[in-house]
C-alpha cells in the first residue's frame, strides 16, 4: 500500500507548480523541501510575458498580482564601451522576487491539499515493487515513505557535489568554480519600466524592479576574469560596477537591503541536460537554461506543467512509465532545445571581445533584429496536452 501517489523533491517554482497541479487532479501528493521558506535566491526575478497563460491555467494569476509585482515593458542592454540597445517586449513582463513568488506558490500547493514536508532532506530514493521508497531526514529522525512515483525538482545545484551556497552568517563566497551568481535587493535608485542588462569583461549584471519600489540586482560573473576575487556578495557587485561606468553611476546611490543577499556557485552553463534519471527531473534539475535567455522561470513552469499532465496520465493508467519518459524527453527536446541553444549562443557572443561592438550596428541597422533575437530565446505558446 502506498502512502502517497507522487512525491516531489524540491519546492521551488517547478516543484510547487507541479505539486499543486497534481493535487488539483486529485492525486495524493507529498512535497519535500530541505530549507525553510520564504528565502532569497539568486535569480533575475523576471517573469516573462510567455508565463501568463501558464499562470492562468494553474489558477494563480490573481495570487501573483496580489504580490504587487512591477510591470516591465522593455529590455535595455548597456555595454561597457558605452553603446545602448533597447527593445520593447512583446507584452508586459512581471518583476517579482523569488522570496515572495516561491512562498506564494508553496502556499497555493498547500491549499490544494499537498502534504508539505519543510526542513526535510531526502537522503535516498530506491525503486521498490513498481514504486519507490523515499528516505528523508527530518530533524534527528530518518523517515521512510512508500510512493507510486517520484519527480525531482531540486534545482540546478540541488544534487551536485561540491556546491557552495551563500551563508547568511558569513556573507562570504568560497569556491574555485568558473561562474559565480550573486544577488541583492537595493533601494534608492529609479528607472522606467525596463529590465537593464549591463555587460563588461567577465560577465554581466541585471537590474529589474520587483515589489514595492525595490530593485533586484543580480550578476553572473566568470571567476577567472577577476584577478583579486572578492570574498563577499557586495564585493562582487562592486567589482562588476568598476567595469562599466554606466553601471557604476546607476548604482552609486543604491542602498543594499539587509538580508536579501544570496550567492551560488558553480553556475554550470555547459551542463548537459538530464531530464530523466530513473524518474523525471523538472526545471533546472533537468535542464540548465542560460540566464541570458531571461525566460528561466517561464521554462520551469512549462516543464512542470507538462510533467504534471503526463504524471496524471501515468497514475490513471493511460500511459506506461516508458511512455511517460518518451513523451517528456521529446517535449523537452522540441520545446526547450531551441531557446537553450540560442541562450548559449548569445552568452558566447556577449563574452567574445569584439562581437558586442559588431552586434550594436547590426541591431541598429536591421529593424526588428533585437526583437527576433529575444523571441528565439523564448518558449512558444503551445498546448500542453500530449496525444
Amino acid at each position: 500500500m502506498y502512502a502517497h501517489d507522487v512525491a516531489i523533491i524540491g519546492a521551488g517554482i517547478a516543484g510547487s507548480t507541479l505539486a499543486k497541479s497534481l493535487a488539483d487532479s486529485g492525486w495524493n501528493t507529498i512535497l519535500f523541501e530541505r530549507k525553510k521558506f520564504p528565502r532569497h535566491k539568486v535569480c533575475g526575478e523576471f517573469l516573462s510575458p510567455e508565463a501568463k497563460s501558464m499562470l492562468d491555467s494553474l489558477g494563480v494569476s490573481e495570487l501573483i498580482q496580489s504580490l504587487r509585482p512591477s510591470l516591465i515593458e522593455r529590455s535595455r542592454l548597456i555595454f561597457s564601451h558605452g553603446d545602448v540597445l533597447e527593445a520593447p517586449l512583446a507584452s508586459h513582463a512581471l518583476g517579482v522576487s523569488r522570496y515572495s513568488l516561491d512562498a506564494a506558490l508553496l502556499t497555493s500547493a498547500q491549499l490544494a491539499g499537498v502534504h508539505v514536508q519543510m526542513g526535510s532532506a531526502v537522503t535516498a530514493v530506491t525503486p521498490a515493487n513498481e514504486g519507490f521508497i523515499i528516505q528523508a531526514k527530518q530533524g534527528t529522525e530518518t523517515v521512510s515513505y512508500k510512493v507510486r512515483t517520484v519527480i525531482a525538482a531540486w534545482g540546478a545545484n540541488g544534487r551536485m557535489p561540491g556546491t557552495t551556497l551563500y551563508s547568511a552568517r558569513s556573507n562570504r563566497i568560497e569556491t574555485s568554480n568558473p561562474y559565480v551568481g550573486v544577488k541583492s535587493h537595493v533601494a534608492g535608485i529609479t528607472t522606467d519600466a525596463a529590465v537593464e542588462l549591463y555587460f563588461f569583461e567577465g560577465g554581466y549584471l541585471g537590474i529589474a524592479p520587483v515589489e514595492d519600489g525595490v530593485f533586484n540586482v543580480s550578476a553572473l560573473l566568470r571567476q577567472k576574469a577577476f584577478q583579486h576575487k572578492p570574498k563577499t556578495i557586495q564585493g562582487w557587485i562592486d567589482a562588476a560596477c568598476n567595469r562599466n561606468s554606466q553601471l557604476q553611476h546607476k548604482l552609486s546611490n543604491a542602498v543594499p537591503i539587509e538580508g536579501t543577499q544570496a550567492a551560488v556557485a558553480p553556475v554550470q552553463l555547459s551542463r548537459k541536460p538530464l531530464v530523466w534519471n530513473g524518474y523525471p527531473q523538472v526545471g533546472d534539475a533537468g535542464l540548465m537554461i542560460p540566464p541570458l535567455c531571461g525566460d528561466g522561470m517561464s521554462m520551469a513552469l512549462r516543464s512542470a506543467l507538462m510533467c504534471a499532465s503526463l504524471a496524471d496520465r501515468y497514475l490513471s493508467g493511460q500511459i506506461s512509465h516508458d511512455q511517460w519518459r518518451h513523451h517528456y524527453e521529446r517535449f523537452i527536446e522540441q520545446q526547450l532545445k531551441g531557446p537553450r541553444q540560442w541562450g548559449r549562443l548569445l552568452q558566447w557572443m556577449i563574452e567574445a571581445p569584439v562581437l558586442p561592438r559588431l552586434l550594436v550596428p547590426c541591431v541598429r541597422f536591421t529593424p526588428g533584429l533585437m526583437q527576433r533575437l529575444i523571441k528565439k530565446t523564448r518558449l512558444k505558446d503551445v498546448p500542453l496536452d500530449v496525444q
